[in-house]
């Protein structure tokens, strides 16, 4: 039977359980307003859901994310998860190969499986951040949509060492947006287990890499994160300030946030 097949619904008996696929995505932020469906522009979701349907001659595909990236952020390892009808008849390597073909550059499928039971957002285990500053007297135009370019000179070591206080398990409602009512009416929470939080300066170009690991991320963490250590690289913050923040849960205490298109979600652990 081909991924066409237009009798797929004979194909197995009533009440059969969906299949479940699952997917890593790569895509390039800059021509998304996050990565959530919305109603009338441009989304990851919107897009991948889109080409999907379009390849499985399937409808209302309901996809999974392990994160919800935000207008302008980029991602490696996205990994989503969806179900489509029993029955229907789905080769995950052509599958990844019709996606692409309507999605990329800007989209790309660079993994499916059939994954019983798999979900993308509850199954993951800790998720992987990096963003990039380049700091340097002069920006580069190839890293435009892809770095914050920082001008003034930046103490690296002050830097790496205020990684230090985000470590462990914290409330992080300083570096979060508020977050909204669930539909029962709860609030959902700001404490984070953050394992890993270190710069990276791999070449002399000035090009920054800030890498974070955390069980999970609430809206805008790394970015407000980000615009910390920078300030404290500059000089305009101490390392001190990190704690304080944190202790204070006042985001109105806390830098600016980094600029979106600096941030790559990078990997999802499961």
């Amino acid at each position: 039977m081909t991924l066409f097949d237009e009798e797929f619904e004979t194909a197995e008996p009533a009440g059969a359980p969906p299949l479940r696929v699952r997917m890593t995505v790569a895509y390039d932020g800059a021509a998304f307003h996050g990565f959530a469906a919305q109603p009338e522009v441009p989304t990851v979701a919107g897009a991948l859901v889109l080409a999907i349907e379009r390849s499985l001659r399937v409808k209302d595909i309901d996809l999974v994310c392990a994160g919800r990236t935000d207008a302008g952020v980029h991602a490696r390892g996205q990994v989503v998860s969806f179900d489509v009808p029993a029955g229907t008849s789905v080769d995950p390597d052509e599958l990844m190969r019709r996606v692409n073909r309507q999605t990329a550059p800007s989209v790309v499928v660079r993994d499916c499986a059939l994954a019983p039971g798999f979900n993308a957002r509850h199954d993951a285990v800790a998720r992987r951040y990096r963003y990039t500053v380049v700091n340097a007297a002069v920006p580069d135009p190839l890293l435009a949509t892809q770095a914050w370019w920082v001008p003034e000179p930046l103490d690296i070591r002050a830097m790496q060492a205020a990684c230090d206080p985000l470590l462990g398990e914290h409330d992080f409602a300083a570096f979060c947006r508020k977050p909204t009512a669930r539909r029962d009416g709860t609030i959902p929470g700001t404490t984070r287990r953050v394992t890993d939080a270190e710069w990276e300066f791999p070449t002399d170009d000035g090009v920054l890499y800030f890498w974070i690991d955390a069980n999970a991320f609430c809206h805008q963490m790394v970015r407000s994160i980000v615009g910390l250590l920078v300030d404290i690289g500059k000089g305009k913050r101490h390392v001190s300030d990190v704690m304080k923040v944190l202790r204070g849960l006042d985001r109105q205490a806390n830098a600016e946030p980094a600029p979106p298109y600096g941030l790559v979600l990078w990997e999802v652990k499961y």
